[in-house]
């Protein structure tokens, strides 16, 4: 879990929220409750691979805010 880019997501997450127009104390909300629910759910597994965190992490954000989760799913692909 050492090798997790806390920060990297953390703005991507920021950048996507600002782009759906969400506030922003309730994006810092959502995303640092996504985030900690989601190495809690991880810290079970002995290994844990980057898809591993992204999909706990989006799992977690469409409790908060299924836009943003559908946002930060589908970053990087062609739609």
């Amino acid at each position: 879990m050492k090798d997790l880019d806390d920060q990297a997501i953390i703005k991507e997450l920021k950048i996507d929220a600002k782009g759906l127009g969400i506030p922003t104390g309730a994006a810092d909300t959502f995303i640092k409750k996504a985030i900690s629910d989601a190495l809690k759910n991880l810290q079970k597994k002995s290994i844990v691979t980057e898809l591993d965190v992204k999909k706990a992490i989006i799992k977690e954000l469409k409790k908060y805010h299924a836009d943003l989760a559908y946002v930060f799913e589908n970053r990087d692909k062609i739609i």
